[in-house]
């Protein structure tokens, strides 16, 4: 009886799971702390799971109750701001975790064979992240949220034909109403256990492949020990200073990484004056923003995001260790600045310099991603492994993407030229000639203005003549 319960109940099946893929799962010996940020990426999103299926049971989707709704959680609910801050301050150190696994991956070129659909299922990963925060922060209703809604939503008014009934389909209206507060919020329900999903996959594709490590080169048996409890106490330390960290923001300094606009009721009629989303998103939001054209700047968003997800396709890199390249390194912490320098530029005012340096690393971060990282690896190939016969297999499945790598570089660098053109140089020729032109509306204002100040002064000057001479003339008589 007792084994059919086990056998129902699937504990035999979890446990041999438990001990094949976490206590004695095969690690390289070489693992550092970089290597923590996966395992606390998921304890952060089961964080948000519990805290947000809490928050669900408090809260109302209408924007004449949600706002009211949050401060009600906040105020009236026991514990309710421990829940709201551990939530909302949950998502950005989620965030954090999730940066800092993309740039160890990244740094160790870990979107190559054969750990491309392992790289592509964590790029998902991102990108479903990315919509569960922005429609979490669309819940309170404040003012940055309402505004958020706003703008993201009026970018699908790009699409042609049906852009507008699509818009018109989202909002459920004709504009932002508690239609759209629903919908939002249905999504922003259902989206984390997408992710949870994607992320049991990503634990699936990994482990069928096996971690990578500091050399990024394949380990025979010999050099790997299992995860418990060698690198389970890494885990742990690196999970305690972070858990610490987490208690000491939402408890002494819960607002820190929020925007103050954001605790104003919902306005339609009153703009901010300056619309800034969370930090995760002012990088996409500088680049948004940066290009005045909008579909152009769509496109641009969207090639920043895709491009993580082409680069198994576009790199064709033999060699896979960063370490014994310092043209990588280059490349790769060059990528770091201009993200960090982009994030700056989507919290600054939207003026001059601000909008042209924005512009300018958008292009940049596009032309790493399809230019140069897949030129200077093909280049380190054909100088360092030109001769080498070990990696026939490994030539010989990348090469099943020559074509693919070829319509994708030929469609980016058409697309890069015909904009960097009608941007640059014929933007730059209208702005000559449109200034000339204005140059030359001043100049005639400046000429009327000194004729009419020139009579003004002259008709002055008679009148100052003609009262002094009268008045000497009468002084003379008497």
């Amino acid at each position: 009886m007792f084994n059919i319960l086990k056998n129902i109940l699937l504990l035999n099946f979890l446990r041999s799971l438990i001990k094949r893929d976490l206590i004695k799962y095969p690690t390289p010996k070489n693992l550092t702390y970089f290597w923590n940020y996966g395992s606390l990426a998921g304890l952060f999103l089961a964080i948000q799971l519990i805290t947000g299926f809490l928050l669900t049971l408090h809260y109302m989707a209408s924007i004449d109750m949600a706002f009211n709704c949050i401060e009600s959680i906040m105020k009236d609910l026991n514990y309710g701001w421990l829940l709201r801050y551990m939530h909302s301050n949950g998502a950005s150190f989620f965030f954090i975790t999730i940066y800092i696994h993309i740039i160890k991956a990244f740094h160790f070129t870990s979107y190559l064979y054969p750990r491309h659909i392992l790289w592509s299922s964590g790029v998902i990963i991102f990108i479903l992240s990315m919509g569960a925060a922005f429609l979490g922060h669309v819940l309170p209703w404040g003012q940055m949220s309402y505004w958020a809604a706003t703008v993201i939503t009026n970018l699908i008014t790009v699409l042609p034909y049906f852009g507008n009934d699509l818009v018109y389909w989202v909002w459920g209206g004709y504009n932002i109403n508690s239609n759209t507060l629903s919908r939002f919020y249905s999504l922003h329900f259902i989206l984390p256990f997408v992710i949870t999903l994607m992320v049991i996959y990503h634990l699936y594709e990994l482990h069928i492949v096996g971690s990578s490590n500091y050399l990024n080169n394949s380990l025979i048996s010999l050099d790997k020990i299992n995860f418990f409890p060698y690198f389970i106490i890494k885990d742990l330390f690196g999970l305690l200073l972070l858990i610490l960290l987490f208690i000491n923001l939402f408890s002494f300094n819960p607002e820190y990484l929020s925007h103050t606009d954001n605790y104003i009721p919902a306005d339609p009629l009153v703009t901010p004056a300056h619309i800034v989303p969370e930090w995760y998103f002012l990088a996409f939001y500088a680049i948004l923003r940066s290009i005045l054209d909008k579909l152009y700047g769509i496109i641009f968003m969207g090639l920043s995001l895709g491009g993580l997800l082409l680069l198994p396709f576009i790199v064709d890199k033999s060699v896979k260790n960063v370490s014994f390249s310092y043209t990588d390194y280059v490349i790769n912490m060059s990528l770091i600045i201009i993200f960090i320098y982009l994030s700056i530029m989507g919290v600054a005012f939207p003026i001059s310099p601000f909008i042209e340096v924005g512009c300018i690393l958008a292009h940049a971060l596009l032309l790493f991603y399809f230019l140069i990282i897949p030129l200077s690896s093909n280049l380190y190939n054909n100088i360092y492994f030109e001769n080498n016969t070990n990696n026939v297999s490994y030539v010989n499945i990348t090469n099943k993407f020559t074509y693919i790598k070829k319509i994708i570089f030929f469609l980016f660098c058409s697309f890069f030229l015909y904009f960097f053109l009608k941007e640059y140089i014929f933007g730059i020729c209208f702005d000559i000639a449109s200034n000339m032109k204005e140059y030359d509306q001043i100049n005639e204002r400046a000429i009327l203005f000194i004729k009419q100040t020139d009579k003004t002064a002259s008709t002055l000057i008679e009148k100052y003549f003609s009262f002094n001479s009268e008045n000497k003339g009468s002084l003379f008589i008497s």
